[in-house]
């Protein structure tokens, strides 16, 4: 009657998880990345910075177009006022009122400023591309990042479907130990080291339970919180570096996101002494105006209304001289920091180098132990196999059972960590490579 009870029990807990996986919707892993580039706000943030910078290359941004400025004004006066004409009369006024008006457009526009308008327009370009490689190494950091989360959930849940067969086969092994214990073909010590090993198993499920859990909050975070309804992940893992370590080497010195954004900015930096000459010429501005005046005059005034308009041209010529040695100051830093840049560059290539040599062993490494653990797994299912055939029979005793079975279970633990995290270490080669971004996930 137990053994009945427990199988039954056994089904509905099997047709139950059955029924919930395929409730829960699977995400899988090129949704995940189309979601975390639509919704993770890092990037969202990333592509506004580059959108600023897009802006800022605009022609209306660039300097080369006039300003157009308009112009009105208008004065009222109330005066007392005592006049004598040359002819020997006078006059006096108390309240007298006269009104002015004004209205004007004037027009300046640069024509030559020792072309450091042409030298900064140039630098917006630049640090529009700048931009869109920071726009680019945050995307690289945010694939990385979800990628860590995905395969942790991946790896999680692998986790409790192996904790779950164990539970399984603890369970079985407890409904052998009470049939032998009530026929007294064992002792009772069977039974309760069945019990306690159940114990064991049931609290090993419930704590990777919750972090299942919580690796699947992480992981919605990552993509933007765009996921509200529980889901599954894919758990299959696809190598796909295709490089020899020479080649992919090149492509890391072409490609590196960090050293691309350092050949800009010293590019940059070469603008800057560039614009900072641009001092030492002189500036040709033209300037252009229509205006038109009115004025009513009071009694004593000769004139009585006047109005005038008219077009006013010009151009104006500046050089500055001697600006108390700014523009010196100001082209010897831009100098610095051009230097700066240069031993920057050549820093980063030599971490790039340091880093891909660690990244390629560790590549190399996590990956044949990945291939010996999938030989693990052979070894150990055939020792578990066959000492479950020996338990059933009675030549195995029930400690040595546990062992063959705990033994295969760290052994599939030790298989599904070790291929995450070749997987991960394959990211982090492509990510210094320069390649992550031409990959299919």
């Amino acid at each position: 009657m137990k053994k009945s009870n427990f199988a039954f029990l056994i089904s509905i807990s099997i047709m139950f998880c059955i029924n919930n996986l395929n409730a829960q919707q699977m995400l899988t892993k090129e949704e995940a990345v189309k979601l975390a580039l639509d919704n993770n706000y890092d990037i969202k943030i990333a592509n506004n910075n580059v959108q600023v910078a897009e802006n800022n290359t605009s022609v209306l941004n660039s300097g080369y177009l006039p300003t157009v400025t308009g112009t009105a004004g208008a004065t009222y006066n109330l005066d007392n006022t005592e006049a004598e004409f040359s002819n020997g009369n006078s006059t006096v006024l108390n309240g007298a009122e006269s009104n002015r008006y004004n209205a004007g457009v004037s027009l300046n526009y640069t024509i030559f400023d020792g072309l450091g308008r042409h030298y900064n327009y140039k630098r917006l370009k630049e640090q529009y591309q700048l931009s869109e490689l920071q726009a680019r190494e945050t995307i690289e950091n945010t694939i990385v990042q979800l990628f860590s989360v995905y395969y942790n959930v991946a790896q999680l849940s692998e986790n409790l479907e192996t904790l779950d067969q164990t539970l399984l086969v603890t369970k079985d092994r407890l409904v052998r130990a009470e049939y032998q214990f009530d026929y007294g073909q064992n002792t009772k010590l069977e039974v309760l080291n069945a019990e306690v090993d159940i114990n064991t198993d049931s609290i090993n499920i419930i704590n990777t339970k919750q972090d299942l859990k919580i690796a699947k909050r992480d992981l919605k975070l990552v993509l933007g919180e765009t996921f509200t309804e529980d889901f599954n992940v894919e758990t299959e893992v696809d190598f796909l570096l295709q490089f020899k370590k020479d080649s992919l080497f090149e492509k890391a010195k072409q490609r590196n996101v960090a050293l691309l954004q350092t050949e800009k900015n010293i590019a940059i930096s070469q603008l800057d002494i560039k614009s900072g000459k641009s001092a030492y010429l002189p500036t040709l501005g033209l300037t252009g105006s229509y205006g038109w005046n009115k004025n009513n005059n009071n009694a004593a005034s000769f004139v009585t209304v006047s109005t005038n308009t008219g077009l006013f041209g010009g151009l104006n010529l500046s050089w500055n001289l001697f600006d108390g040695g700014a523009t010196i100051t100001r082209v010897r830093n831009a100098k610095v920091n051009l230097e700066t840049q240069q031993l920057q560059k050549e820093n980063i290539l030599l971490s790039i180098q340091r880093d891909f040599d660690n990244a390629w062993d560790d590549y190399m490494n996590k990956l044949e132990i990945y291939n010996i653990q999938e030989k693990n797994i052979i070894t150990a299912q055939n020792n578990f196999d066959r000492t479950q055939e020996k338990f059933k029979i009675g030549q195995v005793n029930s400690i040595e059972f546990r062992q063959a079975q705990l033994n295969l279970l760290n052994t599939e633990l030790s298989r599904n960590q070790a291929k995450y995290a070749a997987k991960l270490a394959e990211l982090q080669l492509l990510q210094i490579s320069g390649e992550l971004l031409n990959v299919e996930f």
